[in-house]
């Protein structure tokens, strides 16, 4: 077998030739990392030994040539050096065998053993000498790995996100920067959400495109960040899917559509750089949502709870206080008590979750839906005049009426509940609303239940 040896001491390369051509190795020579590269380029060797440093050009960026090449990638490198943890850490990144400088019979040994495991040796391509000066080729390696590095970084810095729409939204930005595509796509498994880069000339057809590339289900939420980062061209090649994990977690998957055909591989790389540095900070968002979602949220409705509903209120109160900005519905089921002496808690308790359910399905986009607490709800319709929130607590309160659930033994349980609706009024803060929003409710149910009862619009 052929053996480069790359050292730049003469006494220390002829030593170690002369050891190896004893064990039977037919030896090339080369007295820096520069020509040693260009000799293993032209004729791979069947493994290299080199020293980890030297002056003009490291062991470590000869490692990494040897192995982006397709004539080079699978011969084994043993690098010499000081006996030190940075040492065998340079060594190992660079996927290199490490042996302790001095250690002749370790490196003979070490060598003989990487030899034996090599593999898929007969063949190999070589290379013609002006295929490029292999300095120029050791720099666009390192601009490369400069280039991965970078990305990681700001890959790893998304951690910082707190939402997962803030995520997709700083990784699109990232992305856009670094190269073309028709969409980008990210989603998750739990809960089931998909974010979406796209140009806004052509969403319908990119999200349908995503959902087959995903594999989403119609119920998954949709986030949309549209510009025209992302290009409108129709052509390209066909989209490139990778799985985001954590360990052997999978949390996720990462989509995008290149704008040309990728046979040059450099979508699919950075592709494949994204999506493994991406599983940590997705994890991390998504567990910073879930600790906020259960800070605000009944676990048994699904709604806000009472002080995320009043955080989230406060910002809809005009400075103004102008009459008609905003309506307060307030409701009780109707004889909760009974509901609980007779079907018991757990009957109860389906009772509340099915009004949360109702009410999640009910509400618009900008409204906002809680438990106010044991069997009242709370409703904001932010826009609303007292003329609209009238209307909307009549067509809650009927569907309410029909809302069906049954017991654990599979009784019908009737619902119906008293509403009171409060319109802001000019100088109001929340709990003026809410106390006058709590008068109606009371009034309603002293005029029978079932029933709407409204503030008066002074």
């Amino acid at each position: 077998m052929r053996v480069l040896l790359v050292n730049e001491s003469d006494r220390e390369r002829e030593m170690l030739a002369d050891r190896l051509r004893a064990q039977g190795y037919q030896v090339d020579v080369a007295a820096d990392a520069a020509t040693g590269a260009d000799m293993a380029l032209v004729a791979p060797p069947d493994g290299v030994v080199a020293d980890l440093w030297m002056r003009s050009i490291s062991g470590v960026p000869l490692c990494h040539l040897l192995r982006s090449e397709p004539s080079t990638n699978d011969i084994p490198v043993v690098l010499c050096a000081e006996d030190e943890p940075r040492n065998r850490f340079w060594a190992e990144r660079a996927g290199a065998a490490f042996v302790r400088k001095g250690r002749v019979g370790e490196l003979v040994r070490t060598l003989a053993r990487e030899l034996r495991e090599l593999k898929g040796c007969e063949g190999l391509v070589r290379l013609d000498r002006d295929d490029g000066d292999v300095r120029d080729r050791i720099a666009r390696h390192l601009d490369a790995a400069l280039f991965d590095s970078v990305l990681v970084s700001e890959v790893r810095a998304l951690a910082n996100s707190a939402s997962v729409a803030r995520l997709f939204d700083l990784l699109a930005q990232l992305l856009a920067q670094v190269t073309s595509y028709r969409w980008l796509a990210l989603s998750t498994q739990e809960p089931e959400q998909v974010g979406i880069h796209v140009n806004p000339s052509c969403v319908e057809d990119c999200v349908s495109e995503v959902r087959d590339a995903l594999s989403l289900s119609d119920v998954a939420g949709l986030t949309l960040v549209e510009d025209e980062d992302a290009s409108p061209d129709a052509g390209g090649g066909p989209p490139i899917v990778r799985e985001v994990r954590v360990g052997s977690l999978h949390i996720g998957s990462i989509a995008l559509a290149p704008c040309r055909e990728h046979g040059d591989g450099e979508s699919e790389r950075l592709l494949d750089v994204v999506s493994s540095e991406l599983g940590g900070p997705l994890r991390m968002t998504l567990l910073v949502e879930e600790s906020r979602r259960l800070a605000t949220t009944d676990p048994l409705t699904g709604l806000y709870n009472r002080r995320a509903f009043m955080d989230s209120l406060s910002p809809h109160l005009p400075p103004t206080g102008r009459v008609g900005q905003l309506a307060l519905l307030l409701f009780d089921v109707d004889h909760f008590k009974r509901i609980n002496d007779t079907h018991g808690h757990a009957g109860g308790d389906l009772v509340l979750a099915a009004v949360g359910k109702m009410l999640s399905g009910f509400v618009r986009g900008h409204d906002l839906a809680a438990r106010w607490g044991g069997e009242e709800f709370v409703v904001a319709l932010p826009h609303t005049n007292h003329e609209q929130g009238l209307g909307i607590a009549e067509r809650l309160r009927r569907t309410l009426e029909d809302l069906i659930v049954h017991d654990l033994e599979g009784r019908p349980i009737p619902v119906t509940a008293s509403f009171g609706v409060a319109v802001l009024r000019p100088g109001d803060d929340v709990d003026d609303l809410v106390q006058r929003a709590d008068a109606c409710m009371y009034l309603a149910k002293s005029q029978g239940r079932n029933r709407v009862a409204v503030d008066p619009v002074l």
